[in-house]
């Protein structure tokens, strides 16, 4: 029975986070017709915390912190509410969507906040991203 918790651990430590990735705002502009990356930085930090995952309460903290930062990018009230409903309604981890909370983890993690060792592994990937693609995606638009 031990062995098998081990072996079971080690598998569970070894399949870990997945690289970064971002597709901007997924299955939503990034921006408008004139400017078509006006609230893409947004959403590329939305992606960070989503793809990261953890609690319910961080993921709330996400939808919301994307919500003022389209409200200040644009100062358009409904935009921004818009966008908050959607990812509320569209980002649950029960979905089994490249764009669900925690999606840089295997499928099923749900709410779960992050242990030490695997909060260390985010903040590697994300300097790894972010020497790889200094611009990060906003700027390939």
């Amino acid at each position: 029975m031990v062995t098998c918790l081990f072996l079971f651990s080690g598998y569970a430590a070894a399949s870990g986070l997945s690289e970064f990735s971002s597709d901007g705002c997924s299955l939503f502009p990034d921006g408008t017709l004139r400017d078509r990356t006006l609230w893409c930085d947004c959403c590329f930090k939305h992606d960070m915390a989503y793809w990261r995952g953890g609690s319910k309460e961080e993921r709330k903290a996400a939808d919301k912190a994307l919500r003022a930062c389209v409200l200040a990018r644009t100062g358009n009230s409904a935009l921004a509410t818009t966008m908050y409903d959607g990812v509320r309604v569209g980002g649950s981890p029960v979905f089994p969507a490249w764009y669900r909370w925690g999606y840089g983890w295997k499928y099923g993690r749900g709410y779960q906040a992050l242990t030490e060792a695997e909060q260390k592994q985010a903040a590697e990937k994300l300097d790894n991203y972010k020497q790889t693609h200094p611009a990060g995606y906003c700027s390939k638009q």
